[in-house]
């Protein structure tokens, strides 16, 4: 694995421990935390010693505080577009990662970091946990995906308030709007989603990823379209030996060791 300079990882049990590591900038995402980002996803990509992700954030204060004003305040036009396609499609890639990738939420997560955490597959949050879109304050709009991410994660009323407010949640009412699976006290935090992602990790690499892909492509079709992606995916584990070991364990009233385990 590269060593990093925004990021740090950890693998241990399958599971990649990643942190956004500047706290002092509220681990903003600048070009080089993008780009060593999408480097990370690659390797791991390929990784059999890792089958799911933990992302989080360095220190207690921010998971992500948001993009790098820095990089935007010059930008014209043309560069606000090639910045907003760059960071979509990274965010993209997280979206359809074919490994669990489950974000921490540890603090302040606005802007780019709402985004961020959105394009995980689910999101945990310790109770000082902030979410946001507060670009609206700045005479801008998210460009990373929020205004099309969250709409379908909370409902269009709601997440229209909060584009065009810029208003702040807590933990509670993200919990409650459906933002995020499980809040917990900070402190347990990485813990509780260790414990969630390993209960993933034994399953079947396969099956993950047929979920994760199944999900992602029919959530935006018709059901029959939606259908029709399930059944492919269906036949496509029925011809894996993770099927043929998952229902002969079964039988044998035995915990079944899926290949690569």
């Amino acid at each position: 694995m590269t060593t990093f300079q925004n990021l740090l990882v950890e693998i241990e049990d399958f599971i990649a421990t990643l942190t956004i590591n500047r706290p002092e900038k509220m681990n903003a995402l600048n070009r080089q935390t993008l780009e060593e980002l999408e480097q990370f996803l690659e390797q791991v990509k390929k990784d059999e010693q890792v089958r799911g992700v933990l992302l989080t954030g360095a220190g207690n204060k921010a998971f992500v505080a948001g993009a790098d004003l820095k990089e935007i305040q010059n930008l014209d036009e043309e560069g606000a577009i090639a910045f907003a396609r760059f960071g979509q499609a990274l965010f993209s890639k997280i979206e359809n990662f074919p490994k669990p990738i489950i974000a921490l939420v540890n603090g302040y997560a606005l802007g780019g970091g709402c985004e961020l955490a959105m394009a995980c597959h689910f999101r945990l949050a310790s109770e000082n946990a902030r979410f946001g879109q507060p670009e609206i304050n700045l005479g801008i709009i998210p460009g990373y995906g929020g205004t099309q991410r969250l709409p379908r994660l909370v409902g269009k009323g709601r997440a229209l308030e909060l584009l065009l407010t810029g208003d702040m949640i807590d933990a509670q009412e993200a919990l409650r709007m459906g933002l995020v699976n499980h809040v917990t006290p900070p402190e347990r935090l990485m813990d509780e989603g260790k414990k969630i992602l390993r209960k993933i990790t034994v399953k079947g690499a396969i099956a993950v990823a047929s979920i994760l892909q199944a999900v992602h492509s029919g959530l935006e079709q018709s059901i029959e379209k939606a259908m029709e992606i399930e059944a492919l995916h269906f036949g496509r584990v029925c011809n894996t030996e993770d099927k043929a070991e998952g229902i002969q364990a079964f039988f044998e009233k035995r915990q079944p060791q899926f290949k690569g385990r």
